[in-house]
């Protein structure tokens, strides 16, 4: 089975448009935002046109709806001890899981926030509990899927056993519908050296799995511009920052990748592409065919 390439398209234009960007650069996977990401998004619902548009947008692209990831909006807090600021969060969740459903795409991604208070294991059961009410209240087969982080100040999830630890105490009857996704980037970032070697980088990605109990719902195929372990999420082209090319090529060929969406967020060139275009971003491109380069090579 192909492997599922795809990137966070530039979305001027709508969700549509960034759905026949990908499809024009020959991709097989997605990430869109529904709502603008610097806010909470909590009373934002999705409008039917816009669902239509899209869905109609992903069959000419030829995308399959369940190998769509939406990213929730960055503000998103849900491990705060703040109670005001983690209701927020969690129905800013819960209603981007509403919006991701009525759009009838595989996932969602979340950075689980940090936890203010300094106590590590309360603000673990927090995001359990913001995790829980959304699947609760929105009915679906969208997922709720925690991404880790590059690990600065109090952010949660820079970890397995934190992952681990967020993800246990969701109940058991809805753990299919949760799980996480790996950035790489973030990994680097956080001190694990994922370019030490191919044996290393595998054994970070079994450390994940076995904290999580199943393996990563979507990866994230980012180069870092920060140093190993210094916790900068700066995203760089593949091969254009300290990771490198090849812990790429070892990725893609890791049994995990397989079936599982496969998304570049990396630097884009034509952030002022007009509304109507739906040209592929030149950097995608780029990016696309060194992925599949590498594949080749597996």
């Amino acid at each position: 089975m192909p492997l599922l390439l795809g990137a966070h398209t530039i979305d001027n234009g709508g969700i549509d448009m960034a759905a026949l960007r990908a499809g024009n650069a020959d991709m097989s996977a997605l990430q869109i935002f529904t709502t603008i990401p610097k806010y909470y998004g909590d009373k934002q619902s999705i409008r039917p046109e816009r669902v239509e548009r899209f869905r109609a947008a992903l069959e000419k692209a030829g995308i399959a709806p369940e190998n769509v990831v939406v990213h929730s909006a960055y503000v998103l807090n849900t491990a705060s001890n703040d109670e005001e600021k983690w209701i927020r969060a969690r129905d800013g969740l819960t209603k981007e899981l509403e919006r991701s459903t009525a759009l009838g795409v595989g996932q969602i991604c979340f950075h689980p926030g940090a936890a203010t208070g300094g106590d590590r294991a309360s603000a673990a059961k927090r995001v359990a509990k913001a995790i829980t009410h959304a699947l609760q209240t929105v009915k679906g087969g969208t997922r709720v899927l925690i991404e880790n982080t590059a690990g600065a100040g109090l952010t949660m999830g820079r970890t397995p056993e934190e992952i681990g630890m967020m993800l246990e105490d969701v109940p058991a009857s809805l753990r299919e519908r949760t799980g996480f996704g790996l950035d790489s980037c973030h990994l680097y970032a956080a001190g694990h050296d994922i370019t030490a070697s191919r044996a290393a980088f595998t054994k970070i990605l079994d450390a994940f799995e076995e904290a999580a109990g199943a393996p990563p719902s979507f990866f994230h195929l980012n180069d870092s511009e920060g140093a190993l372990g210094s916790n900068k999420d700066r995203h760089a082209l593949i091969g254009d920052g300290n990771i490198g090319k090849e812990p790429f090529g070892w990725l893609l060929a890791d049994k995990r990748a397989k079936k599982v969406p496969l998304i570049l967020e990396t630097p884009q060139a034509n952030f002022e592409i007009a509304d109507d275009d739906p040209a592929p971003d030149p950097y995608d491109v780029k990016m696309m065919k060194l992925l599949r380069g590498m594949a080749a090579k597996k």
